[in-house]
């Protein structure tokens, strides 16, 4: 018998006015410490999943707010028109890509960060886990944990390490 289709990732805002589905597995899970995650979030990193904008779907009064990101290209992230809560992005510089903000999953264990990027930003006052691959700036398109090649080993890549 053939397996079913996973099951969607389900996610809402604090009022529950907007809500989304991705279909599929996730493509990755980092923690971002980045100035403009901090910034959008108010906090000192966002916990992110990325998943394949084809099968993204979203229902509600969903508003964007573009800004520059760090890579030259528009950021542009989500939030409910009513409550305000800030839910995804959909960056240009990945045009299949959305990111989801993982405290509006119905479920946030299905988002398990295996990165951790743009270390140089970090507060001090927010640790970071340390099961998880450290990045002084982006973290690699690729999977470093199935394939390691240019990872830096860990000392090199926290904030004065080296």
């Amino acid at each position: 018998m053939a397996p079913g289709p996973a099951a969607a990732i389900t996610g809402r805002c604090l009022c529950g006015s907007v809500c989304y589905a991705a279909a599929g597995e996730p493509l990755f899970a980092l923690l971002c410490y980045c100035t403009d995650c901090q910034r959008a979030s108010g906090t000192g990193h966002v916990p992110i999943l990325g998943v394949a904008r084809a099968g993204f779907t979203v229902t509600g009064p969903a508003v964007a707010f573009r800004s520059v990101g760090s890579s030259g290209h528009m950021a542009v992230r989500n939030h409910c028109a009513r409550c305000r809560s800030l839910m995804f992005g959909m960056p240009e510089a990945a045009p299949d890509l959305v990111t989801i903000y993982a405290g509006t999953l119905d479920d946030p264990g299905v988002c398990r960060p295996t990165r951790a990027q743009f270390l140089r930003s970090r507060q001090p006052w927010d640790p970071v886990p340390a099961d998880v691959l450290h990045f002084n700036d982006g973290a690699p398109d690729h999977d470093p944990q199935s394939d390691p090649a240019g990872v830096q080993p860990r000392s090199v890549l926290l904030p004065g390490g080296g």
